[in-house]
């Protein structure tokens, strides 16, 4: 008797070395948010894989005027970067946009870069029709968790000076302003926007030691 195997088995077995194991951390589950109006879901993270480049791309299409391209999520794949999809089974009625083959709704994504003691978030999205729910905080807090598993101190980020809505929920998030990068994105009408340098002070996984 035969068996099929689904197409990505063989990449999600020969996942990075970041990938292994639970993510977030497994020592801290974490508490999807939850409304009346969007009742619970049955979630998962899993590995960015090439595969997903068509529907992550679709959405950082919709979320930003100046999204990131399909090249640079594929470069932080092929760099090893961690790379993490937020994916939920539909709510009864619920129609997947973007399409995906496993017919999930893809509700947001991280990309980050390890350094020395410290994690570097390079991207960090939810679809639009499921921001303003708690997804963002959500894989905030998981990214944190992660990030202590493997012994960092500090959390990096730059976001757009004019984004308040993203600066206020990083605030709440425990991030400080720190410094800030002159014309460091593009505005359109060949203007640039300055970034605001953000960084938290990662408290020690439990065990480990204190930074």
């Amino acid at each position: 008797m035969s068996t099929s195997t689904p197409a990505d088995a063989a990449p999600r077995n020969a996942l990075p070395a970041w990938a292994s194991g639970l993510w977030p951390a497994p020592t801290e589950p974490l508490t999807p948010p939850r409304s009346v109006s969007h009742p619970e879901r049955r979630i998962v993270f899993e590995p960015m894989l090439e595969s997903d480049l068509d529907s992550v791309h679709a959405v950082e299409s919709q979320a930003y005027a100046h999204p990131w391209s399909r090249r640079h999520f594929h470069d932080s794949l092929k760099a090893g970067y961690p790379a993490i999809l937020l994916l939920s089974q539909p709510l009864p009625g619920e129609v997947v946009h973007p399409p995906r083959a496993d017919g999930r709704v893809l509700l947001g994504y991280l990309v980050a870069m390890p350094g020395v003691d410290e994690v570097h978030l390079l991207n960090i999205t939810v679809a639009t029709a499921h921001q303003r729910q708690g997804w963002a905080r959500f894989m905030l807090d998981a990214l944190g968790l992660w990030s202590r598993g493997q012994g960092a101190q500090w959390l990096w980020l730059e976001v757009r000076q004019g984004n308040a809505p993203a600066r206020a929920l990083y605030e709440r998030c425990g991030f400080a302003q720190v410094g800030l990068r002159k014309g460091y994105y593009p505005a359109g009408h060949f203007q640039r926007e300055d970034a605001v340098v953000m960084s938290l002070r990662l408290a020690p996984a439990a065990g480990g030691p204190t930074p």
